[in-house]
């Protein structure tokens, strides 16, 4: 199972970074794009054709899910993806929190007010806590975790047992350690500092936060993901490796990671 970071930055985007995408894929399966943030579309064409990916949310923030309306006008109108009046469509896989077809249809929409009809290119399916689906020959189980609105961690399980946890945006919480329990690789937000006063609750973790939750969940490497464009990068890292051991990544815009290997 290959990671391949199409952007990472926390909240919003940064110079020359997207927000939150992360491409995940298997030899001979069909591509799944996990969280689509404003620039991701772009970083995606590097890699892919738009058309032939699955897409599974988050949650609804924008930083997380505002580059699918651009999405959408790809596989309607790119040549390729260009059909005969009234001829069936392939539609891509999306799965997200409730409300994903009308947050993104409002996304969409050419009129305001109104909520454009998605379900011309995607197949929606809305997600719940311990929803499990295999999508490009992957595993994925869906955790609700603590952040606003709903949000879910995802626990991805490639075709050779590896193991890739996704923390998705959320402040600590059990849901947080069950879902990256042994993981090979724990893709884990850390968005601030260990400010905890300076901090809104039930939101976000810090670098501190981060590394307690890989210790706690005994993961094999801990890659950190969703800083801020505003937070100062080195601190988050040295926080982690005050309270996890392992080895860990910094996350970075292009970066491929094969998942066990």
């Amino acid at each position: 199972m290959r990671l391949t970071v199409l952007g990472c930055s926390g909240s919003v985007g940064g110079p020359g970074a997207a927000c939150s995408g992360y491409l995940l894929s298997v030899p001979g399966e069909q591509p799944v794009l996990m969280d689509c943030g404003p620039g991701v579309l772009g970083e995606l064409q590097r890699v892919t054709d738009p058309k032939n990916v699955a897409v599974v949310l988050s949650h609804l923030h924008a930083d997380h899910c505002m580059d699918l309306p651009a999405m959408l006008v790809w596989r309607r109108y790119a040549p390729s993806c260009m059909v005969e009046p009234n001829a069936a469509i392939d539609k891509a896989p999306l799965y997200g929190p409730p409300g994903t077809a009308m947050r993104i249809g409002a996304g969409s929409s050419e009129f305001p007010g109104q909520v454009d009809d998605i379900t011309d290119t995607f197949d929606v399916h809305e997600w719940h806590d311990a929803m499990e689906v295999t999508l490009g020959g992957m595993h994925f189980r869906a955790f609700e975790v603590d952040h606003p609105p709903s949000t879910f961690g995802l626990r991805v399980t490639g075709p050779d047992g590896e193991v890739l946890a996704f923390s998705g945006d959320t402040a600590m919480c059990d849901e947080l350690i069950e879902l990256a329990d042994g993981a090979d690789l724990f893709l884990c937000e850390a968005t601030w500092t260990h400010a905890p006063s300076e901090r809104p609750p039930h939101l976000h973790l810090s670098g501190i936060e981060a590394g307690e939750a890989a210790t706690k969940a005994n993961v094999k490497a801990l890659a950190l993901t969703h800083i801020a464009p505003w937070t100062d990068v080195d601190a988050v890292v040295a926080e982690a490796h005050r309270t996890y051991s392992g080895p860990i990544q910094l996350m970075r815009q292009g970066r491929v990671t094969d998942v066990g290997a």
